[in-house]
């Protein structure tokens, strides 16, 4: 195999960026933590704690219930044992005397020098330390650390004293939490069992991180505010030396007040909380910690937060609010709510309703403002909580207007263009207002790879939601134009291979004046013509196969959309593409493709249409990649040493021929890295942190904000909650990531990249790179769920409810409006062509009725499949109509609204 692939570099790159190739310039090998001086070792009866006699920082922190893993990097510790590394214990702060002056900033990792145990009487104080001999002599505040426990949990308290005769202005104090999350130089076996990813819920005195294992079982770490120390904010910590990259995202400090980054380097920001500051008084001391607290699972979060008095938030469907959904908030804390403020003021419109059974606090909620809305709950004792929501257009006029940004400012045409890159949609860069038609990163311009894909992509899958007939044709030819013969060869020995990229760097052989100046082509992305047109890239395939399968499925199920080519050729297209993924690049083929479900609908269709030997060749090929997934513990490799894109097909697949344990293994791998948290940012947003070096403008390593791996992951966790209605925590976290997938669309219609986590940007990237695959897990996946739970009632995701006697009516809100779950029944309604505009369910007789949308110019018939997940076989049956060969209900469609009856 040729290892022409620059991705194969970048694994290389990243196995050997690991802690002990790291060298800090910023300190001698004398101050550094004297490991060798030991550890001091305590428990309560669930943790573990081991703190370094040098420093008084954490060695290790253990389950007591399983005393062998580690939520702390200490198998790193011998590496970063010198000053600037950061560990569970330290802290930062900044202060002033005098608003006249600069913040003046002191953090207890500048320093290593051995610090001062103190005596203490309180039983409950397992260690003490004076901190006096890592600050100034001439710092004017004195801090203390106390490790100690409450009952059975652990507390990392603080306490900050003035000892000046002036007023001490402390304007940002964070305490770094420092947990194993990296995973460099390991297999995937050792990562799922050794590491960990951590969430945070940035929700002032509310707030909490949740640290879990990458396998997704065993407990979970909760970190909670002990006394008055809200989370304010999420701080990266950029200065510690460890190399951040592929196999490590990095490490943050839970931030109480950030009024000192604020006025600095977060100027240009809008923050996701008010940025404070206290001021300390002569003499007085100021508290802080963190509490450590053991969940038994991921499901058991929210039950965990409640016994230990902690405020909690489930929002119904989530936090991205269109603006035509009757959301709803629960709100569950032991003190009555004293008031409660939206900024922009008007942004939410809340409404009290009744309580339920067990004290929850409801509020109906209503998006009125496009943009970021903030919701602060003030209780009765004091307490805040602040809830981030992103209100949104109906999600019918965000695609819409997503599909027109798509094919006018981002449609490329220009026949004369040199790398034949026209008619396509291209990508684009908001901030210039501009199409990329040049990058040193050759599939940004190249309509190839997630990051040039991307954009025609979007435009593609669009159709699948919302078809406009103008789209439409500007999209088949952009297929029988630029990608057959273009992008994907449509003759010779690689006929059907998708190359690497359109655009390419070779100056030798282009016209003088064809690169641009400004940009700098001497970088290892910056491809020739031989690499750019090799196929070996695996991951390029879904993305045609998926454009193929689209054209196929509107020249199939609608009139007059689709006119180059018949309906067959394009589903044999689809085959085709995913029949040369696996012969012309087989090794990365080996791996979870993103999109790779596309294929599972590839074949579902060729069965549909009777194509049984094409259908049984594409079986056998796609069984032998789920053999050798099956044949694996964790089955997620792909080009990158750690990913979270491959897990999509990995479960379908797994589900498809039978696998479950592998589907379950995988599922609980997903949950590992996608919460649901009460922030829009974080709410089912599946972890992403190196895309933005290939597919953004603003390159770094940093977490990404409903990354195209949030669409992606939400196929399996809904797939997975449709067989297991009963566990909401499924449909919250899958629907998080659905809505997330159209939270950063503007108000025109441009998709980005992704936002930007970091508090110092907080909003989108400037480029669409590779939005594209997260689109088409929204595409493929949007979709209305009626269940009902035992706390909350009745509920609706993806549409209105209303209540009358038996019958509960859902009034549809999603774009597509093709796609109804109906939870109690596990009954599954799917439209190929027609939209829904509400379903009844009467909950006494079991009957559904459908209320189907007026015919149009293309769409005379609706055609409508029927699903059941249940155990036993099912018994629906429509009267009045029939089922055609490939399984669908044929309803012709009126000029006014028609009902259909589910018995």
């Amino acid at each position: 195999m040729k290892l022409k692939n620059i991705f194969f570099l970048l694994v290389i790159w990243s196995f050997t960026s690991y802690a002990g190739a790291i060298a800090s310039d910023r300190a001698s090998e004398a101050d550094s933590i004297d490991v060798n001086m030991g550890s001091l070792e305590f428990s309560t009866s669930k943790f573990n704690l081991e703190i370094l006699k040098s420093s008084h920082t954490v060695a290790g922190l253990h389950p007591v219930e399983e005393p062998g893993f580690d939520f702390t990097p200490s198998e790193w510790l011998k590496y970063r044992n010198k000053a600037g590394f950061y560990h569970l214990g330290d802290i930062n702060f900044r202060i002033r005397t005098n608003e006249d002056e600069d913040w003046q900033s002191y953090s207890s990792a500048s320093s290593r020098k051995d610090v001062s145990a103190i005596e203490t009487k309180d039983d409950n104080i397992l260690d003490a330390s004076d901190l006096s001999v890592l600050f100034p002599e001439d710092a004017p505040v004195k801090v203390t650390r106390y490790w100690q426990k409450e009952g059975d949990n652990l507390v990392l308290r603080f306490d900050i004293k003035n000892i000046s005769n002036s007023n001490v202005e402390i304007g940002a104090l964070g305490i770094p939490v420092i947990f194993n999350n990296n995973h460099s130089r390991k297999s995937l076996d050792e990562a799922h069992a050794e590491n960990v990813f951590y969430d945070p819920y940035i929700g002032q005195d509310a707030g909490y991180l949740q640290v879990i294992r990458l396998k997704g079982t065993g407990q979970v770490l909760l970190v909670l505010p002990y006394e008055n120390s809200p989370f304010e904010a999420y701080n990266p910590l950029l200065d510690d030396p460890t190399r951040r990259g592929i196999t490590f995202e990095g490490f943050h400090e839970w931030m109480i007040h950030s009024k000192a980054y604020a006025e600095n380097e977060w100027k240009e920001a809008e923050q996701w909380n008010k940025p404070t500051s206290e001021v300390l008084k002569p003499g007085k001391t100021r508290s802080v910690g963190l509490k450590f607290v053991l969940s038994d699972s991921i499901h058991d979060i929210e039950s965990t937060l409640i016994e230990n008095k902690r405020p909690v938030a489930v929002g119904v469907p989530g936090y991205v609010l269109p603006q035509d959904v009757n959301a709803e908030l629960f709100l569950k804390y032991d003190e009555k709510i004293k008031k409660m403020e939206v900024e922009p003021e008007g942004a939410l419109e809340l409404t009290k309703q009744k309580a339920t059974e067990n004290n929850w606090q409801k509020y109906s909620v209503q998006g009125k403002k496009w943009g970021r809305a903030r919701l602060t709950v003030t209780y009765k004792d004091g307490l805040t909580q602040t809830i981030n929501y992103k209100v949104i257009k109906p999600e019918e006029q965000v695609v819409a207007d997503n599909g027109h940004f798509l094919t006018t400012e981002q449609w490329f045409d220009q026949p004369n263009d040199l790398f034949d890159r026209s008619p396509s949609v291209i990508t684009y860069d908001y901030e210039e207002k501009k199409q990329v038609t040049q990058d040193s990163r050759a599939w940004i311009c190249g309509l190839s790879d997630e990051g040039g894909a991307g954009a025609w992509l979007n435009a593609i899958m669009k159709q699948f939601v919302e078809p406009d007939k103008e789209e439409v044709a500007k999209l088949e030819d952009f297929v029988q134009q630029t990608i057959w013969g273009g992008i994907q060869y449509n003759e010779g020995p690689e006929k059907y291979g998708v190359r690497k990229s359109m655009f390419y760097y070779e100056p030798d052989s282009m016209p003088e004046g064809t690169y641009r100046k400004d940009i700098n082509y001497k970088t290892w992305a910056a491809w020739d013509k031989e690499h750019a047109t090799t196929v070996e890239r695996s991951y390029n395939y879904p993305h045609v196969a998926a454009a193929h399968w689209v054209m196929y499925r509107l020249a199939r199920n609608y009139e007059g959309l689709v006119k180059q080519q018949t309906w067959d050729w394009y589903l044999l297209n689809a085959y085709q593409t995913s029949m040369a993924m696996m012969e012309l690049a087989p090794y990365y083929a080996q791996f979870g493709q993103m999109e790779g479900s596309v294929f599972v609908h590839i074949l579902d269709d060729l069965k549909a249409e009777g194509m049984w030997e094409y259908a049984r060749k594409l079986e056998e090929k796609m069984k032998g990649r789920t053999e050798h997934w099956a044949s694996l513990n964790y089955p997620f490799g792909s080009e990158m040493p750690w990913d979270s894109t491959g897990q999509e097909e990995v479960y379908m697949w797994s589900e498809y021929f039978g696998h479950q344990d592998k589907a379950e293994t995988t599922l609980r791998a997903i949950l590992a890295y996608m919460p649901t948290i009460p922030h829009w940012a974080y709410n089912g947003n599946a972890r992403r942190y190196w895309d933005f070096l290939y597919g953004g403008k603003l390159s770094r390593i940093e977490r990404q904000i409903h990354h195209y791996g949030s669409g992606l992951n939400a196929i399996p966790v809904l797939e997975e909650y449709r067989q297991v209605p009963d566990d909401l925590y499924l449909l919250r976290v899958g629907y998080g990531g659905l809505l997330g997938t159209l939270s950063n669309i503007t108000e025109d219609g441009f998709a980005p990249a992704a936002f930007h986590s970091f508090p110092s940007t907080l909003k989108n990237d400037g480029i669409s790179g590779d939005y594209g695959p997260g689109f088409y897990g929204y595409a493929v996946n949007s979709s209305t769920y009626l269940t009902q739970h035992d706390e909350f009632g009745w509920l609706a995701f993806g549409g209105n409810l209303s209540e009358e006697e038996d019958a509960l009516k859902v009034d549809l809100t999603t774009a597509a409006k093709s796609r109804f779950y109906v939870a109690p029944l596990q009954l599954w309604l799917t439209l190929d062509a027609g939209k829904l505009k509400s379903v009844t369910y009467n909950k006494a007789t079991g009957q559904v009725t459908l209320e189907l949308s007026e015919a149009n110019d293309f769409t005379p018939k609706a055609y409508l499949r029927v699903q059941s997940f249940s155990d036993a076989e099912s018994t629906a049956s429509i009267k009045g109509f029939t089922k055609n060969k490939r399984g669908q209900y044929v309803i012709p469609l009126q000029q006014e609204t028609t009902k259909v009856v589910i018995d």
